[in-house]
């Protein structure tokens, strides 16, 4: 992987601390799938005024960047990526509560949140509660598990643009569809959230989350790593019903296979590759398209050299 120059690297290290920039970054280490090849650096990122400084000056510079929440959603490379990874993740994570009001940094993971609304007696959230990815990411794609989505709570997102400027768009101009937002298309970066809750009690809402968490562990394979749902929810169908009526419950390359559990997800057994994941995603998507007629989308975001 090519080490990023001096130059670049200094003007990093001028707006982050040397701590929070690592070089040649395994990014096994920060995807969810557990796999991928090294990125050129890796930014921890801990306030906004970073971003605004970095991002219009790699894009300068030409230095491709990313903006990477828990990777949960990500499938890395064998070969890496030649670039610079941002990382808002644990140094972005503050929260706070007012009323049935929950404010949080875009780095926060979901599940804490949902954890933190029920000790504070809020409702609403329960359904995030086994979501593995952050509050930003989530926001981007309106992720949802259970009957519930995040359109249904979020009331303000704060965002910033390429050039670094702040803006906010209220919940109602989010544009909130199936795993898609007015975000997705556009290069805004969330920063935080403002989540509009309902007072419940502590223990029912507990019990709701004990019960959504055993219904998780019963249908999915959580066992092994991967990044959730593998696949969009095509119009009509359902994935994973698909994808075991094409007879491919259990389907392996190398180290990645069709969960035998939930034919929706492909999961690493231990030992799989990007390139076992990413083969596996297409012959899954050919075989079933090939049968069904039926073109299915990843949710899974591809990034790097295979």
């Amino acid at each position: 992987m090519e080490v990023i120059s001096s130059a670049i690297y200094e003007f990093i290290n001028a707006h982050v601390p040397e701590e929070d920039i690592l070089l040649n970054e395994p990014m096994s280490k920060h995807t969810t799938f557990r796999v991928g090849g090294e990125a050129s650096c890796f930014v921890r990122i801990s306030e906004a005024g970073q971003l605004a400084a970095l991002m219009p000056y790699l894009r300068e510079v030409e230095v491709p960047y990313f903006i990477l929440g828990n990777g949960s959603n990500l499938l890395v490379g064998d070969k890496g990526y030649n670039g610079v990874i941002l990382q808002i993740g644990s140094k972005m994570n503050g929260i706070h509560v007012e009323d049935t009001h929950i404010s949080a940094g875009a780095g926060v993971l979901l599940s804490q949140l949902a954890k933190y609304a029920q000790e504070n007696g809020l409702t609403g959230l329960e359904f995030a509660s086994g979501i593995p990815g952050t509050l930003g990411g989530s926001v981007v794609m309106n992720a949802g598990a259970y009957g519930g989505e995040m359109k249904q709570v979020i009331e303000l997102v704060k965002v910033m643009n390429e050039n670094g400027e702040i803006l906010e768009i209220r919940g109602e101009e989010m544009e909130f569809g199936y795993r898609t937002s007015i975000i997705k298309d556009r290069p805004f970066i969330v920063l935080e959230a403002i989540l509009n809750l309902q007072h419940g009690d502590q223990e029912i809402i507990a019990v709701k989350m004990e019960e959504l968490a055993r219904q998780r562990k019963e249908k999915q394979p959580l066992e092994y790593a991967s990044a959730g749902s593998t696949f969009k929810r095509p119009e009509g169908y359902f994935a994973g019903k698909l994808i075991m009526d094409a007879g491919l419950r259990g389907y392996s390359i190398g180290g990645a296979r069709v969960s035998e559990k939930h034919c929706g997800f492909v999961v690493n057994t231990g030992r799989a590759s990007a390139a076992d994941v990413a083969e596996v995603i297409r012959e899954v998507q050919e075989k079933v398209k090939d049968k069904f007629e039926v073109m299915l989308e990843t949710e899974v975001i591809f990034l790097g050299d295979f």
